[in-house]
């Protein structure tokens, strides 16, 4: 029988991330700071409406793009707590974030085309750039640069098959933000080289120290840039699957075709809840957002001063639910480091290079997890580096 699977299905690896859960789901005294999910239940007037939805029978399809209640919320939310430009005629109400990083892609990237990549980021960036035939280029990304996109890195990736830039601040692994400051000195290079961007900013309300800031909000960059939001970070609705997209308007046309195609549209019970999720926010200034972060943030600093204890060198996260320390100090790559710490002391880390080649000497430890369970986490790993130091 004939090898029926493309080449580009044959190469793709399996996840970095999942490896680990896979292997955690058989150590029952495991614990896990490699989930990149709030430990928080869906808040109580947010569930209530999904389940308001089914019981008058809302189970049906809506249109393509989404309720009109739900995007003309998505709308202000992004123009008034944002700062974005995001007409309600161009959102299209996803399913996940992620539904919006695979329509912008392929709506935007074909063979040959170079998508730049900061590195470490996300894990399935690339792998949507390989199957859309796209090239996927590294911007090397360093702790010293405050894990930022810097113009000079920048410059030194491109070539001239570039086309898109993915910006993905807040940062998963890092916890990186970008300032405006430092936004504004990639615009003169964006435009130099006539690039589009597609900013994902799935953890826009997990910023400590100061907002977030959107480089579509930015003079010039509104008609360039696709922006990538939801609803699974902030209002802590994972399992819900929304999200949504706002991109210039022949790029939204061309996501729409084929979001039409692929996925119809999002789950309508899951759009109730999401306009209860900002209906609600703006009556109570987004309460349960603000509760949320603030303990996240008690739980990062926590986390930060217990890594610095047990020696490992770790940058201050600014943004999202995650630390990213370097784990050189043990003479241990990040992979090396979290299968050992796995075995000996049964907490699962991610190791960086699952992120990027930038990341190999590091690991991913999230802190969206209850702090009992973070304490004996944080317990544990010193134990492991008070073993392994090296002398």
């Amino acid at each position: 029988m004939r090898d029926f699977l493309t080449q580009a299905a044959r190469g793709l690896k399996p996840s970095g991330i999942r490896k680990y859960f896979d292997i955690v789901e058989r150590m029952p005294d495991a614990i896990s700071l490699g989930v990149g999910e709030p430990d928080f239940v869906t808040p109580w007037d947010i569930r209530s409406a999904g389940v308001r939805a089914l019981q008058r029978g809302y189970t049906h399809y809506t249109g393509n793009r989404g309720m009109a209640e739900l995007r003309a919320l998505i709308s202000r939310y992004e123009e008034e707590r944002m700062g974005v430009v995001c007409p309600a005629e161009h959102v299209i109400v996803t399913i996940g974030a992620s539904e919006g990083i695979d329509l912008a892609l392929r709506a935007t990237c074909e063979a040959g085309d170079g998508v730049l990549i900061p590195d470490p980021s996300y894990v399935s960036y690339a792998p949507i750039v390989t199957l859309c035939g796209g090239v996927a280029q590294s911007v090397s990304c360093s702790a010293e640069s405050g894990f930022a996109v810097t113009p000079e890195a920048l410059e030194e990736a491109v070539t001239p098959h570039s086309k898109i830039l993915i910006l993905t601040y807040p940062n998963n692994p890092t916890g990186a933000v970008m300032t405006k400051a430092e936004l504004e000195k990639l615009v003169p290079v964006i435009q130099k080289y006539d690039l589009l961007v597609i900013s994902d900013e799935i953890y826009a309300e997990l910023t400590y120290g100061g907002g977030h800031v959107s480089i579509a909000s930015l003079a010039g960059m509104r008609e360039r840039t696709v922006v990538l939001g939801g609803f699974s970070k902030a209002f802590a609705m994972t399992g819900w699957r929304i999200g949504y997209t706002s991109a210039p308007a022949e790029i939204d046309a061309a996501m729409l075709k084929i979001h039409q195609y692929t996925a119809l549209c999002a789950p309508s019970v899951s759009q109730h809840a999401a306009i209860a999720a900002l209906a609600g926010g703006f009556e109570s200034g987004f309460a349960s957002v603000e509760s949320m972060r603030a303990e996240y943030d008690g739980r990062r600093r926590f986390l930060l001063h217990a890594l610095a204890e047990a020696g490992l060198t770790c940058f201050e996260p600014r943004g999202a639910f995650y630390v990213f320390p370097s784990v050189a100090p043990l003479g241990m790559t990040g992979e090396e480091f979290a299968e050992r710490l796995l075995t000996e002391e049964q907490v699962a880390v991610v190791p960086g290079s699952a992120f990027g080649a930038c990341g190999n000497y590091h690991v991913r430890c999230s802190y969206a997890t209850g702090m009992r369970e973070l304490t004996e986490a944080a317990r544990r790993i010193a134990h492991f580096a008070q073993k392994h130091v090296k002398k």
